[in-house]
């Protein structure tokens, strides 16, 4: 997990990076934790790092945000939980 903030520099003990883009190599999966009107551009920069996963929490939705990844190749989950779908999968 790296987590990203604009404002922390750290985050549960972690380095924390300003943005997608700041992270140093490569990065698989997005977890979003945005309103729905902020990830269109969480989606453009997952694009730009070459995420393979975007993945929008419980309650996140956004067609546009699911349209920009999808068309540069991206899963993309909308409206899901990761720790609980995680859970669910390995019992």
């Amino acid at each position: 997990m790296i987590p990203v903030h604009p404002d922390n520099r750290e985050v549960l003990g972690r380095k924390c990076y300003p943005d997608l883009a700041s992270i140093p190599g490569k990065v698989d999966l997005v977890d979003v934790f945005r309103r729905a009107e902020a990830t269109p551009e969480v989606a453009r920069a997952a694009v730009a790092k070459q995420a393979r996963v975007l993945w929008l929490q419980l309650g996140i939705v956004s067609w546009e945000a699911h349209r920009i990844a999808s068309a540069a190749g991206l899963m993309v989950v909308m409206d899901h939980c990761l720790a609980v779908e995680h859970d669910r999968l390995i019992d």
